[in-house]
């Protein structure tokens, strides 16, 4: 029998990091201007496009793998994208959230912890 919730919660990954990496690449220097000034007092500022690209990557594979989850669990009943997918999301916003602390920006902190629910709630899922 398919998982539908854990489908349904990869499908909401997959839409949120590609169209995140979307973004990144599409408009990559405003993303990077606004993140200097966002972390302009941390350790991060000089490394602001390393760090923006590392994410990009996260982005970009959690997104494919979360976008072969449901093909292969609706093809062959099979899990291991779906779980790859929502491992490395999870991975993605742990790295995001710390990010969100070091800033100081408790708020978007606390929006990342959001997301980070139904990435773990996956991972159990399809373990």
């Amino acid at each position: 029998m398919m998982n539908t919730a854990a489908i349904l919660v990869l499908l909401f990954l997959a839409i949120t990091f590609l169209q995140s990496g979307y973004d990144k690449v599409a408009d990559w220097s405003g993303n990077v201007g606004w993140l200097k000034s966002h972390f302009a007092s941390t350790f991060l500022k000089n490394n602001i496009p390393a760090a923006l690209g590392m994410i990009l990557v996260l982005e970009i594979i959690s997104g494919i793998l979360c976008i072969m989850g449901p093909i292969q669990i609706m093809v062959n009943g099979l899990t291991e994208y779906g779980y790859y997918g929502a491992v490395c999301s999870s991975i993605t916003l742990l790295f995001l959230l710390a990010g969100q602390r070091i800033a100081k920006d408790y708020d978007g902190a606390r929006t990342i912890g959001i997301y980070f629910i139904p990435a773990v709630l996956a991972v159990f899922w399809l373990s």
